[in-house]
């Protein structure tokens, strides 16, 4: 891989461990200088890397380390923004690297052009068979879901759970093996994002 990528050092998971739970101020302060060198900045470092890799990656965001709306202390995010709402992720944390696709908080008219397009017989089936190969391979789709069958659809149709979706999140954890302290690791990024995308291109043509 090129560019300064070279995975995260293994000190990178002891700052992490100091993070644990809801630490003080005190702590966050104390810890904040090397949880910028040893947690975030490999994260900057591997999403350059990713883009210098494939443009379609190069709007991408690193949330720092005084972000309180998500209050991470002991998780690191990136995203990569591919249109509005529509978004791959990386999260780096305990657990190792995982990945995601997500479109979410997602505004009415592009709620109501989703189910459109989940209705349609053709594009209804292609996200079907994008959803199915993906958790295939090892992906777990979710999202925020209405309680009930959409209302103007019959209980039967063929799309029916899909149709009841008001988001949709694809994860797969690619876990902390010792790929994680070297520049591979960006490869296995680069790869799960190939994996997504179909149904990132779908979502993009037809949602947004």
């Amino acid at each position: 891989m090129i560019g300064g990528f070279e995975g995260w050092p293994r000190g990178a998971f002891d700052v992490l461990l100091q993070l644990e739970g809801e630490p003080s101020v005190e702590v966050r302060q104390r810890w904040r200088r090397e949880r910028e060198e040893l947690v975030r900045r490999p994260m900057v470092e591997l999403m350059n890397a990713v883009a210098d890799a494939d443009p379609e990656y190069e709007d991408f965001a690193v949330w720092g380390y005084g972000d309180v709306l998500l209050q991470a202390w002991q998780r690191q995010h990136a995203i990569v923004r591919l249109a509005r709402s529509i978004e791959l992720g990386v999260r780096f944390d305990l657990d190792g690297l995982g990945v995601g696709l997500a479109w979410w908080y997602a505004p009415s008219e592009q709620i109501a052009r989703y189910r459109a397009a989940v209705a349609d017989d053709g594009s209804g089936r292609r996200l079907v068979t994008i959803i199915g190969d993906l958790e295939r391979q090892g992906f777990v789709i979710s999202g925020d879901l209405l309680k009930r069958p959409l209302r103007g659809h019959p209980a039967d149709h063929p799309r029916a759970n899909l149709l009841r979706h008001r988001s949709v999140i694809a994860t797969q954890p690619l876990g902390c093996d010792e790929w994680i302290h070297t520049s591979a690791a960006a490869d296995y990024v680069l790869a799960a994002f190939s994996h997504l995308r179909r149904l990132a291109h779908w979502l993009v043509k037809n949602v947004s």
